[in-house]
């Protein structure tokens, strides 16, 4: 058996709404949403009396998806560190590449991001940057400049 492909990334947030017009905002687009509940997503998490709201979003050539949830019951649960350094174990970032990366941190600031450190040129080949999006997520944006 090989492997097919990577399908998603998931990621758990405190409010959808507010994640969805984020990851608008950046490009991806909804590809669909739906309420998650009942025994087969309790069997799949590993958690009993799931209900979850999610959206799926796509980037435009179609190849990237992120999966975004809301947990209602049993309520998302955080260790503390709302706002972890990009050193954290776990789930470092996700990457996107845009055409500006100027215009995208000024569009996503709009909607609440923050950067972490600044943006930085590495060699004549891309600008890239780190940005702490809804629920504490961290993007990293890169601008091919070569």
């Amino acid at each position: 058996m090989a492997l097919q492909r990577m399908d998603n990334v998931g990621i758990v947030v405190e409010d959808l709404d507010t994640a969805v017009a984020f990851f608008t905002e950046l490009g991806l687009e909804v590809e669909g949403t739906a309420r998650i509940e009942g025994s087969f997503a309790d069997q799949t998490v590993g958690l009993e009396g799931v209900h979850s709201d999610i959206a799926m979003m796509r980037t435009p050539d179609g190849h990237g998806r992120l999966e975004l949830a809301q947990y209602h019951t049993p309520a998302a649960i955080g260790d503390g560190a709302h706002n972890p350094p990009p050193n954290t174990l776990g789930l470092h970032r996700v990457m996107f590449a845009v055409d500006d990366i100027d215009d995208t941190i000024a569009r996503l600031r709009t909607h609440g991001a923050e950067l972490i450190g600044g943006v930085a040129r590495y060699k004549d080949i891309y600008r890239l940057c780190y940005l702490r999006g809804p629920s504490g997520i961290i993007l990293a944006l890169a601008e091919q400049i070569s």
